[in-house]
């Protein structure tokens, strides 16, 4: 994987363009915002702080590819990264659900990361004291068995034939009244008070019965955090939280008020006037200290069908200085998404059936149809962009996933004539095959 700071904007588009077809203007926004973080390091302290990152607003109908951006983007820099739909908030309002539980899930996801980091190097020292365990345990006293027999039961115990020998082994469980007890449930705000008490919480030790197989995934957790330096994970977690974080708003156009006063109304204002201070730069407390929300970067995305960005509250819409419209797909893009991405629905469903030893290819004529047939859905029934080729692509295989250990013919040919056989009525009359769409 590419290392986040030698990443030129160039570069990340070139890593995007593997997985994502078409929507280079929304690339491009996003691959110079991540190369801007990158350029506010390495800028002078003096004016560092200053340096506010570009916030975007990616404009475009469902399956066009906005999610997928802000994913592969995350996942190409090795950031913490978080999805949310802003409508999770406009039920109860911003006196209910807790806008700031994005920053503490934002850095509960960089803490698992600084956490897994820190513990891949003792791994292996680590083995070691997890496979004597599970010995001494399966074997009473196994210390003093004779070095021969020694070596036979581990042979057995690295083999997996001891699976599933039930063995007693040693657990720590954190006890502390329910927050009910404390006279404080049921309110999202107390969610950083109930983690940092489950953290000071006393341990308690019990024995408990289970298989080996997951005896060994109890022991190594245990194991690798007594050796991992927990300071030093939550050092590493904020400093990553705040300066590579990313967290994608989705559907953040529902939470434009429609002029009627209503109480929906009221709900999707509360939840802009709390969004704000997050996005401009506040301090959230969660159970691993105080967050800056200053430099972490905001990616938000809507439809905006029946209404437009400026329909947002002013000071939102100049946290989101960067806007960027992604294009509707036509069936010239559905035959490059089913051909070229490296994650492309036909190849996953080729390794899919591959493991049952059945080779598929797909002809050019059968990837046109398909292209075809999902591009017409959309435009007759409602538009899901890439998502309906899923949809068709398991209908033309359902056969295939379902007789694919008992076919003898291992090698199989899908074209034009095979996909229109499978799909027959929803090509002649997709309405009124709505309900398999």
């Amino acid at each position: 994987m590419i290392k986040e700071k030698t990443l030129k904007a160039r570069e990340i588009v070139d890593e995007l363009n593997k997985y994502i077809i078409g929507q280079n203007d929304a690339k491009k926004q996003v691959a110079i915002a991540i190369r801007n973080r990158y350029r506010r390091l390495l800028a002078d302290e003096s004016i560092r702080r200053d340096i506010a990152l570009s916030n975007i607003i990616m404009i475009g109908p469902t399956g066009v590819g906005k999610t997928e951006i802000a994913k592969r983007l995350a996942m190409l820099v090795n950031a913490p990264f978080l999805k949310v739909e802003a409508t999770k908030f406009t039920e109860v309002g911003y006196v209910g659900k807790d806008v700031e539980s994005i920053i503490r899930d934002l850095m509960n996801i960089s803490h698992e990361m600084a956490e897994k980091e820190l513990s891949e190097g003792i791994e292996n020292i680590v083995e070691q004291d997890v496979e004597r365990e599970l010995l001494d345990a399966i074997f009473p006293g196994f210390e003093g068995y004779e070095d021969v027999s020694k070596e036979k039961f581990k042979g057995m115990l690295r083999d997996g034939i001891l699976n599933d020998r039930e063995i007693e082994i040693e657990i720590l469980e954190k006890t502390m009244p329910g927050m009910d007890m404390l006279g404080i449930s049921g309110l999202d705000s107390f969610e950083p008070l109930q983690d940092m008490l489950k953290e000071m919480a006393p341990k308690r030790k019990r024995r408990k019965k289970m298989t080996v197989r997951d005896g060994r995934a109890v022991i190594r957790d245990r194991e690798i955090m007594k050796r991992v330096d927990k300071d030093k994970v939550i050092e590493i977690a904020k400093d990553r939280a705040e300066n590579q974080g990313i967290v994608f708003i989705d559907e953040i156009d529902k939470i434009i008020s429609s002029g009627q006063g209503s109480g929906a109304d009221v709900s999707r204002s509360g939840v802009q006037r709390d969004l704000l201070p997050i996005i401009e730069g506040t301090t959230v407390m969660t159970k691993y200290g105080q967050i800056k929300t200053d430099h972490i970067l905001f990616i938000s995305a809507g439809a905006f069908s029946s209404s437009s960005v400026s329909d947002l509250m002013p000071e939102l819409q100049g946290r989101f200085p960067i806007r960027t419209e992604l294009q509707p797909l036509n069936a010239g893009d559905f035959i490059r998404i089913l051909k070229e991405p490296d994650n492309s629905i036909l190849k996953q469903f080729q390794h899919l059936l591959k493991s049952d030893s059945l080779e598929v290819v797909f002809n050019q004529d059968a990837i046109e149809v398909i292209a075809e047939i999902a591009y017409q859905a959309n435009q007759k029934i409602e538009d899901i962009g890439a998502r309906r080729l899923r949809t068709i692509v398991s209908k033309v295989l359902e056969d295939l996933m379902y007789e694919a250990p008992d076919i003898d013919k291992k090698n199989i040919i899908i074209d034009k004539e095979f996909v229109l056989n499978k799909v027959n009525d929803l090509y002649s009359d997709i309405d009124r095959r709505k309900y398999i769409l």
